[in-house]
């Protein structure tokens, strides 16, 4: 089972509801982790399972991050907002040099995000036949 994280900042939480619902089949086969406030809008709208994190300013993010050093996430989809500062932008770039380092799939915009699931779809048919 493929292990994927979920962050979305505030401005972009929509846009990863919206995201998932387009990806539902494919995110329920998977383990998700996010974010706690982006996992818990996952949860309440869609009902699957979502393994939460804290908050990404309280240190979520750096808890996803030790995950991808310890190569328990498998991708990372962060719809980002690149016209918002960020109080936690050191943690943001420590997790995203993280999947660097690890040779962690990481996508930080919806287009990006669909590439890679639709990678992951065709990974998860090859291994099942």
């Amino acid at each position: 089972m493929q292990t994927i994280a979920l962050i979305a900042h505030d401005k972009k939480k929509d846009e990863m509801l919206d995201f998932v619902g387009q990806h539902l089949d494919l995110l329920q086969e998977c383990h998700l982790i996010a974010t706690n406030t982006t996992g818990t809008i996952i949860k309440e709208k869609y009902g699957i399972e979502v393994e939460t994190m804290m908050s990404g300013p309280l240190g979520g993010d750096q808890q996803i991050g030790a995950k991808v050093a310890t190569g328990e996430i498998d991708y990372v989809i962060f719809l980002r907002d690149p016209l918002t500062s960020q109080p936690h932008e050191p943690d943001i770039n420590a997790l995203l040099r993280l999947c660097d380092v690890h040779n962690v799939p990481l996508a930080t915009n919806r287009k990006s995000g669909h590439i890679m699931l639709k990678y992951v779809s065709i990974e998860n048919t090859v291994v099942s036949e």
